[in-house]
């Protein structure tokens, strides 16, 4: 049986679980493909054909351009877990580049980091997995990269410190620390889900073999996608950018050096990238108290 482009759509804007606020962003996003492909077979729809319609979409922003590739991600994932292709087509695909002629310019705001709205909805829905819920809470309170964190074993972890030890980049190892929340978290997890039958601090268990392993970014990054595709407001949002937002939010509370030394970065001119979106925040914030001060004289 043929299942056409528009009847994948149509059961994956139909999911009950899917938010009223989602669809209609999903809905915006996907009409256009809708009417032009709505009729084609699903797997006749390949990687060419849909970049070709992403190169078309030339009157939206940069921005909104990723934000259109990231849902049609959503919905090949869908198609494909619901078996009806073998894989999703534009994978892995580069995401469009700002176009100089027409005003759009990457700046230091291209940095990404989630906001407190995000913070509170990224938290909500990763509240009922025990294992994402121990890794979004040290990631986004630690500063650590995701690769570090997935590399260490339960006993690189000191509780009573709330602290660990990466090896990061250039092979240089740095102390990262975390909070009671993530503690909290943390111990949540290793007492009720951790696999000990291995050293890893996150485990994942084969389905089939049931054979425990250390668990793979690629997994984490399924559980992610899978976690938060039904949330308008976190649509692009990627596991690295928990670091981006913890290197935003200590900005100014502590020196560049320390935040230097914290994030692990070689060159300071990596880290100072944060002070200025933290600059740039701060006026907008500040010129919107201002419009409010004088609105109200």
């Amino acid at each position: 049986m043929t299942v056409t482009l528009a009847t994948v759509i149509t059961e994956f804007l139909s999911r009950p679980d899917l938010a009223k606020s989602t669809r209609r962003t999903y809905v915006l996003a996907l009409k256009p493909i809708l009417l032009e492909y709505g009729s084609w077979a699903i797997e006749i729809i390949g990687k060419q054909t849909l970049m070709k319609y992403l190169e078309n979409l030339e009157h939206c922003s940069y921005t909104t351009h990723r934000k259109y590739q990231a849902i049609l991600q959503s919905l090949f994932n869908f198609a494909v877990e619901q078996g009806y292709i073998k894989f999703n087509p534009i994978r892995g695909l580069k995401q469009r580049q700002p176009n100089q002629e027409k005003g759009e310019h990457k700046t230091d705001g291209a940095i990404r980091y989630l906001t407190a709205t995000q913070l509170n909805i990224l938290y909500k829905a990763i509240a009922g997995d025990l294992r994402m819920n121990a890794i979004v809470y040290l990631l986004h309170h630690s500063g650590c990269r995701i690769a570090e964190l997935l590399a260490l074993n339960i006993d690189d972890i000191d509780l009573a410190e709330s602290r660990f030890q990466v090896v990061g980049k250039g092979n240089k190892q740095r102390t990262c620390y975390f909070g009671d929340a993530a503690a909290k978290a943390l111990n949540k997890y290793i007492k009720y889900e951790r696999h000990n039958t291995v050293n890893a601090l996150f485990t994942a268990q084969q389905p089939v073999t049931k054979v425990v392993s250390r668990i793979s970014y690629r997994t984490v990054h399924e559980y992610w996608r899978k976690l938060i595709t039904n949330y308008s407001e976190l649509v692009g949002i990627r596991i690295h950018d928990l670091r981006h937002t913890f290197a935003t939010e200590r900005v100014g509370l502590m020196g560049i050096e320390e935040l230097r030394a914290l994030m692990g970065h070689e060159n300071i001119q990596t880290t100072l990238r944060y002070q200025k979106v933290t600059s740039a925040r701060a006026e907008n914030v500040a010129r919107q108290a201002l419009e409010r001060l004088t609105i109200s004289y």
